[in-house]
């Protein structure tokens, strides 16, 4: 019985410890979406013909609320984990790509570094129109930018090929009969600055914050596909 009763207040403990590690909860919201919570065509990277470069991949204004005292900085990635694995199949005429089709993930958006005193981010502030010829990484006032995942999408001769630093937005497959889905979350961590500089990836930065979470929240929109 005296070992039972030990080994029931180790776990106790070990329960207790776990709940206390556990990151807080942000609320983070997407704003300017529809009352389906599709994101606008402004927000997306390929749209159609009609609509004008400068009037989209315009970046969504995005609010949190505020981390645990001990915010020392925010990072913010946007995921969309639906594109097809199968990338021979995308927008290929008299084909359509089943909701079933295996998905990964592409990584639109990263910004670390993010000052504890910010939780907003104005819409366009991070992309306020479409840009061919890459789009600079590194420093601003309001973190510091990542490349995205089209920065390693185009050949070097392409007119879009180069580093695309911030916010580069929604591309689905015109043929996918799944809407995609575009994750933005926000992490409150306890270091003011991940060390990241260069050309990195929305990757690098998740492994960086790992230990360093005090609170995340996430918000979700949808573009293209059936909502599209």
């Amino acid at each position: 019985m005296k070992r039972q009763s030990f080994s029931a207040a180790i776990g106790l403990v070990l329960a207790a410890s776990a709940a206390m590690a556990a990151p807080a909860k942000l609320k983070v919201t997407i704003e300017g979406l529809d009352p389906g919570g599709k994101l606008p065509a402004s927000a997306a990277y390929c749209v159609p013909p009609s609509v004008k470069d400068a009037d989209h991949d315009i970046s969504p204004a995005v609010s949190w609320s505020a981390g645990p005292a001990a915010t020392k900085s925010y990072v913010l990635i946007m995921t969309d984990p639906d594109v097809p694995k199968d990338m021979s199949q995308m927008n290929k005429p008299g084909v359509t790509i089943p909701v079933s089709a295996p998905r990964m993930p592409f990584i639109h958006w990263v910004l670390t570094d993010i000052p504890p005193t910010i939780t907003h981010l104005d819409k366009g502030e991070e992309s306020d129109g479409f840009i061919q010829k890459g789009k600079p990484v590194g420093p601003t006032d309001h973190g510091v930018r990542g490349a995205n995942v089209y920065s390693g999408f185009y050949p070097k001769d392409s007119p879009l090929a180069g580093p695309r630093g911030g916010y580069d937005g929604p591309c689905p497959p015109s043929n996918d009969a799944k809407p995609h889905r575009y994750q933005v979350k926000v992490y409150a961590l306890d270091e003011p600055s991940l060390g990241l500089s260069g050309v990195f990836m929305g990757e690098d930065a998740e492994k960086k914050l790992k230990g360093h979470v005090l609170a995340v929240g996430e918000a979700v929109a949808t573009y293209g596909g059936s909502s599209g």
